[in-house]
């Protein structure tokens, strides 16, 4: 996705360009910049569906009637307490969206631990006052494979019985 060093890029670029390195086929947005980029973005694909969260209550449009592959999220979670707004990303990541990008103040109290305990990165430190913050979750490396996770490594049943007497 993006660069992890300096800041780099403003809020809406690494919005932007998480759009486009995505390509999705279905969209939710939630928030004041990612409502702009989803709405410019459902001009070009009207045939792509859209979902629009309502920033003042995100939660209450989560009973979502599919997955999506890709969630922008920014200003929401400083609107909802620490537990809503929890419950709010592990909906869209248990309900089966592929992508979740999130912008978060710096000042917001979330933590980098709370979105590790989630699953999510951090991606990018954004140009801007305040301060400015993108983790993103990804399904296909949130659970990277182990070599010690596989059929190979584990019980042999055949062994069982063999050191018992």
């Amino acid at each position: 996705m993006i660069k992890q060093n300096e800041p780099e890029l403003t809020p809406q670029q690494a919005l932007a360009q998480t759009l486009e390195n995505c390509q999705p086929d279905t969209l939710l947005v939630c928030g004041t910049l990612p409502v702009r980029l989803g709405r410019a973005w459902h001009k070009q694909h009207p045939d792509k569906h859209y979902t629009e969260l309502l920033l003042s209550a995100p939660n209450n449009g989560l009973a979502l009637a599919h997955t999506h592959d890709l969630a922008l999220i920014e200003g929401a979670l400083e609107q909802l307490t620490h537990e809503e707004g929890i419950l709010m990303l592990g909906q869209l990541r248990n309900f089966g969206t592929h992508q979740i990008a999130v912008i978060m103040t710096n000042e917001s109290g979330w933590r980098l631990n709370d979105f590790l305990g989630l699953g999510f990165q951090r991606q990018a430190r954004l140009l801007g006052t305040p301060a400015r913050t993108l983790y993103t979750y990804n399904i296909d490396s949130y659970n990277r494979r182990r070599d010690w996770n596989n059929p190979r490594y584990w019980a042999n049943p055949e062994m069982w019985d063999e050191d018992r007497e």
